[in-house]
């Protein structure tokens, strides 16, 4: 049986300039109220940098292979489906917001005005019809991808960045191209 796609985020730390076109683009394309933002842009911490130096990294749901959303929601709004996508029914959600606590990454939004939380579901719908998440599409550096973790290409690509949460919380999905001047490998074992 051939296996399907897995599909995960690939941030490339040494091309995101930081310029927010990522989020920006998420945002308007699913006009969210002021407080959501399915994907955000941090900058590394210098002192995890072996030299002084301007890192970005966008990042939205992590799909994880262990989501602490999914096992924190107590009405089953969530799911994982077989490509690897973590699914979030919004007629489902009751609006409790436990799985905004659970999650390590503070994922899932909670949206005033739905009274309902929402998170990135990487465009599924957009996937399905062969075309890129909006904010891959966006990024005029190239520095987000969908790749395939079953795919053994995807191995050459770090597991987390200094500064996330332990991967064995919930087994992030994403990778990471890391910054051109690191040297260190920051695989998980």
């Amino acid at each position: 049986k051939k296996m399907g796609k897995r599909y995960a985020f690939l941030v490339d730390t040494s091309l995101c300039i930081g310029c927010n076109a990522c989020e920006n683009a998420c945002k308007n394309f699913y006009q969210q109220e002021a407080a959501v933002h399915w994907r955000k842009v941090y900058y590394m911490q210098e002192k995890e940098l072996p030299q002084p130096q301007r890192v970005g990294v966008s990042l939205a749901c992590n799909h994880c292979d262990d989501p602490a959303c999914l096992k924190a929601c107590p009405a089953g709004a969530y799911k994982k489906d077989d490509n690897g996508l973590v699914r979030h029914d919004n007629d489902r959600c009751i609006g409790c917001k436990l799985c905004t606590m659970a999650c390590p990454y503070n994922v899932p939004c909670y949206d005033k005005d739905l009274g309902k939380v929402t998170k990135c579901e990487m465009c599924a719908d957009r996937l399905a019809k062969g075309e890129e998440p909006i904010c891959v599409a966006s990024c005029p550096m190239g520095a987000i991808r969908v790749i395939d973790l079953n795919d053994p290409e995807s191995a050459q690509y770090a597991e987390t960045l200094p500064g996330l949460p332990p991967r064995e919380l919930t087994k992030p999905a994403t990778r990471f191209v890391l910054p051109l001047t690191q040297k260190q490998d920051w695989r998980a074992e």
